[in-house]
C-alpha cells in the first residue's frame, strides 16, 4: 500500500477525494432548484474545502504553512469580492471567475511540465494532456477576461468583424496544435521550438491559444454574451478535468467533469432560447449586426404613449391577472424588492399575478431567478418562455420592467440581425402593456424596440425602483 507524507495511504486520500466527489454531484443537485440551491452551494464548496485540505496536509507539494497562507490571501480576496461587487456586476464576476479557473489550470500544466523535464522522466500522457489543458485554459482565460470586459463596459460590446476572420482563428488554432505536437513528440529537447530559440514550445502554445481565445469572444456581441459566459464556463471545467489527468488527481478530474458538462448543457439550452447554433457559439457567429437598424428608429415618432404611476394604478385596479417582466434595468435599479412589493399588494386583491422569464435576461444565465429570490419572491410564481408566453392573450397587464430585447417583436419577423429568429415574450398580445424604462434606447443588441410604439403600449419613464416604489405607494394610499 503507497504512503504519502505523514504514513497516510495512498487509499484513505483516495477515499476522501472520492467522499468530495459525492459532496461535488449533491451540491450540483441541489442547486437545481432555488429553494436547496444556498445548501448545494455549501455542500459543493464543503467538497472542495475537504479536497485542498487533505491534499495541503498529506502531500509534499510546498510547505503546508505556505500553501494555508495563500488560501488565506485567496479566500480573503474571494470574499471582498463577494462582499463588494454589485449585483448587477456579478455577471463580469462570473466571466472573470472563469477565467481565473482557466488561467489556473494552463499554469499548473506547465509547472508540471517543468518537474517532469526536471526529473528527465517523460511521459507522452502527461504531455499530451498538458497540452490540451494549456490550450482550453488560455483559450478560456483571455476569452474570460474580453468577455467580462464587454459586460462591464471597458472593451466595445459590439461585435468586431472583418475579412478573413475565421482563417485567422484557424491559424492561430493549428499553431497551437502544431506547439503541442512539438511538445509531446520531441520532450528531449525540453520542448524547445528550434525556430524560437530558447523559447518552451508549451509557452508558444499558451501564446496562441490566448490570442485564439481574444478572437474568438471579440466578434461575439454583448446581446449574446449571457451564453459565451456559459460556454467559456464549460471551457473551463474542461481545462480542469484535463489539468487533472496531468496531475492524476481524481478529484480535479471529477469536479472539472461537473463544471464542463452542465457549462455545455446550459449553453446548449440557452443556445436553443435564441435560435442559434453551439457552432456560432464556438466560431464567433454571434451578435451580427443588422443593416435594418438604422432605418427602424422612426418608429417611434409619433406613436409613443407616456403613463404615470397614478394612471398605472388605475389600470391595475381593474386587472384581474398581472404578468411581470423583469430585464437588466430592474438589476441596474435594484428594483426587485419594489417589484415584490407590488405583486405581494396585487395578489392581496385577489389578483393572478405571474412572472414571465426569459432564459438570457439579464447579463448572465438565471440573472433575473436570483434577483427575483433574493426579493423573496416565490420560485412557483416564475415562468418560463414556453409557459408564459399562450397566457399573454389572456392577462390584462404586463408591466415590463428594464427589459428590451427579450421582448422585441422584431425577432419574430423574417430577417437578418441579431435578433432574427429569437424566440422572445410575446407581451404585445396582452391588452395592456406597461414599460418602465428609462428612455427609448434600444437593448444590448442596439435594435429599436417596436412594442414601445404598440397602441396597447404605455411607456411609464423613470428610474425602475423610483417608479415601481411610487407605485407601491399609491396602491398602499388607495387600497
Amino acid at each position: 500500500m503507497t504512503a504519502i507524507l505523514g504514513g497516510l495511504p495512498a487509499s484513505v486520500l483516495a477515499f476522501v477525494y472520492l467522499v468530495a466527489g459525492v459532496l461535488f454531484i449533491q451540491g450540483l443537485r441541489d442547486m437545481t432548484h432555488p429553494r436547496t440551491a444556498p445548501r448545494g452551494n455549501l455542500i459543493s464548496a464543503g467538497g472542495m474545502a475537504l479536497a485542498v485540505g487533505v491534499t495541503v496536509l498529506v502531500t509534499d507539494i510546498l510547505s503546508p504553512i505556505l500553501l494555508f497562507a495563500g488560501l488565506l490571501v485567496g479566500g480573503a480576496v474571494g470574499v471582498w469580492l463577494a462582499a463588494t461587487v454589485e449585483t448587477t456586476e456579478m455577471p463580469q464576476l462570473v466571466g472573470l471567475f472563469n477565467g481565473f479557473g482557466g488561467g489556473a489550470s494552463a499554469l499548473v500544466a506547465g509547472a508540471e511540465l517543468i518537474d517532469m523535464f526536471g526529473t528527465g522522466s517523460f511521459q507522452i500522457g502527461v504531455t499530451a494532456t498538458a497540452a490540451l489543458a494549456g490550450i482550453i485554459g488560455s483559450v478560456t482565460f483571455w476569452g474570460s477576461v474580453v468577455a467580462a470586459g464587454k459586460l462591464h463596459g471597458v472593451v466595445d460590446d459590439s461585435a468586431v468583424r472583418y475579412s478573413g476572420e475565421q482563417a485567422v482563428k484557424a491559424l492561430f488554432l493549428i499553431a497551437a496544435v502544431l506547439a503541442g505536437a512539438h511538445l509531446v513528440t520531441r520532450p528531449n529537447l525540453l520542448g524547445a521550438v528550434p525556430l524560437a530559440g530558447w523559447v518552451p514550445s508549451y509557452w508558444v502554445l499558451v501564446a496562441a491559444a490566448s490570442i485564439l481565445g481574444v478572437l474568438l469572444v471579440v466578434p461575439i456581441g454583448g446581446a449574446d454574451m449571457p451564453v459565451v459566459i456559459a460556454l467559456l464556463n464549460s471551457y473551463s471545467g474542461l481545462a480542469a478535468a484535463t489539468t487533472g489527468f496531468v496531475l492524476d488527481n481524481s478529484v480535479l478530474i471529477i469536479a472539472g467533469t461537473l463544471v464542463g458538462a452542465s457549462g455545455l448543457i446550459l449553453t446548449v439550452i440557452m443556445c436553443e432560447s435564441m435560435n442559434r447554433s453551439l457552432a456560432n457559439v464556438f466560431f464567433g457567429g454571434l451578435g451580427e449586426t443588422s443593416e435594418g437598424d438604422e432605418e427602424m428608429e422612426d418608429i417611434y415618432e409619433g406613436n409613443i404613449t407616456t403613463t404615470s404611476p397614478e394612471e398605472v394604478e388605475m389600470t391595475l385596479d381593474v386587472a384581474d391577472r398581472v404578468v411581470i417582466v423583469p430585464g437588466y434595468g430592474m438589476a441596474v435599479a435594484q428594483a426587485q424588492h419594489a417589484v415584490a412589493e407590488l405583486a405581494e399588494l396585487l395578489e392581496g386583491e385577489g389578483v393572478d399575478v405571474e412572472f414571465g422569464i426569459h432564459p438570457v435576461a439579464g447579463r448572465m444565465p438565471g440573472h433575473m431567478n436570483v434577483l427575483l429570490a433574493e426579493a423573496d419572491v416565490p420560485y412557483e410564481k416564475l415562468r418560463d418562455l414556453e409557459e408564459i408566453n399562450p397566457t399573454f392573450s389572456q392577462t390584462d397587464v404586463v408591466i415590463v420592467i428594464g427589459a428590451n430585447d427579450v421582448v422585441n417583436p422584431s425577432a419574430n419577423d423574417a430577417g437578418s440581425g441579431p435578433l432574427a429568429g429569437m424566440p422572445v415574450l410575446n407581451v404585445g398580445e396582452a391588452r395592456t402593456v406597461i414599460v418602465n424604462k428609462r428612455s427609448l434606447s434600444p437593448g444590448f443588441s442596439g435594435v429599436p424596440n417596436p412594442l414601445f410604439a404598440q397602441d396597447n403600449t404605455n411607456m411609464l419613464f423613470g428610474d425602475g425602483k423610483e417608479m415601481m416604489q411610487e407605485l407601491v405607494n399609491i396602491y398602499k394610499e388607495n387600497h
